[in-house]
């Protein structure tokens, strides 16, 4: 990064410095934790030659602080997929439940856009459709930040919302639902496209509060993959040349992952239909009459939604980080050796 002419190439310069953060992310955790073991055995043999209770009190506290930030690196080091250090895109779209489905999918944009700000990750806007009463329809986001594929991809799956509806006259009990999706960006995907027989493009005028070009000029646009009626859109950029690159980039991530999903069949069942967005493929519940969150994957369960829906998720994906690595000790230790 020091050379002469190193920002010359600003796409190359910008690949470099992630790949500086991705490193960061790995030595400077460890680098920390080794600097507070040594401070934690001074302060522990200090307190223990003056018998100093206020002292081996604090050491006790400082031990704690030390194992929690041990287990954070022992759940990085579960982070080993080939796209776990990428940025990512993440998407939610309502399913079954009508208006409230809408409202809880903005519910659930709140939620995750809370976690994100919680834990240092860049988040834009790609994509936000409205609901026509309430909430949203769909929202797209690229999220960048350390192990942000990684970690989101735990995410990934149907969201079940059960309530007294705040749009129903008799306040009566709802189930509504939503989708995430999480796909990595990758910027080497071998996926063949022919741009001009393969996609339709449509460009139309962008949502938005207004401003020089937002709703004054069709700067949006929408891809749609014929072969597989894969739709894509953008309106976030000024400009429609900036929007096309971007929903390009979403495309080769989506068409990946479809082929992907073709030799998974998990990942079939969380990304089929859109009408499957409903009951019994929910990953995770929450239920704010009986005041509880439990993941089904896992089986963790909290009773304290509010916190949950501010953003509190981390038990959610370490729980699953965990499962999935036990699940893949386990499959690996049945594969036929050679």
């Amino acid at each position: 990064m020091s050379r002469q002419g190193f920002w010359d190439d600003p796409d190359s310069a910008q690949q470099v410095v992630a790949r500086l953060k991705a490193l960061k992310a790995i030595v400077v955790p460890v680098t920390a934790a080794l600097a507070g073991l040594e401070d934690l055995h001074a302060l522990f043999e200090l307190a223990t030659e003056a018998d100093d209770a206020a002292a081996l009190n604090e050491a006790e506290a400082e031990a704690a602080k030390l194992t929690e930030q041990v287990d954070r690196l022992e759940l990085a080091t579960l982070l080993t997929g080939p796209h776990d250090r990428a940025a990512c895109y993440f998407s939610i779209q309502a399913g079954a439940g009508g208006t409230d489905a809408q409202d809880w999918a903005e519910m659930l944009l709140r939620m995750y856009l809370r976690y994100f700000e919680r834990n240092g990750y860049s988040v834009e806007l790609i994509d936000r459709v409205d609901g026509e009463e309430a909430g949203i329809k769909s929202a797209s986001l690229h999220v960048s930040g350390p192990y942000a594929y990684g970690y989101l991809s735990c995410e990934r799956g149907v969201h079940r919302l059960v309530r007294p509806s705040p749009f129903n006259a008799d306040n009566k009990r709802q189930t509504s639902f939503a989708a995430v999706t999480v796909l990595p960006e990758m910027d080497d995907i071998e996926i063949e496209v022919d741009w001009d027989k393969d996609i339709r493009e449509d460009t139309y005028r962008a949502q938005g509060a207004g401003g020089q070009h937002v709703n004054k000029t069709s700067s949006a646009v929408r891809l749609t993959h014929l072969p597989t009626n894969i739709v894509v859109a953008c309106q976030n950029e000024r400009s429609q040349h900036q929007n096309r690159a971007t929903a390009r980039k979403v495309m080769m991530a989506r068409l990946y992952e479809q082929e992907q999903r073709k030799r998974d069949a998990d990942l079939a069942k969380l990304y089929s239909d859109k009408g499957q967005i409903a009951w019994g493929n929910q990953s995770r519940s929450y239920v704010l009459d009986d005041r509880r969150v439990k993941d089904h994957r896992t089986g963790v369960e909290t009773f304290n939604p509010d916190k949950v829906l501010d953003g509190d998720i981390q038990m959610f994906i370490d729980s699953y980080l965990r499962k999935r690595a036990e699940k893949n000790q386990a499959a690996a230790s049945k594969a036929p050796t050679a």
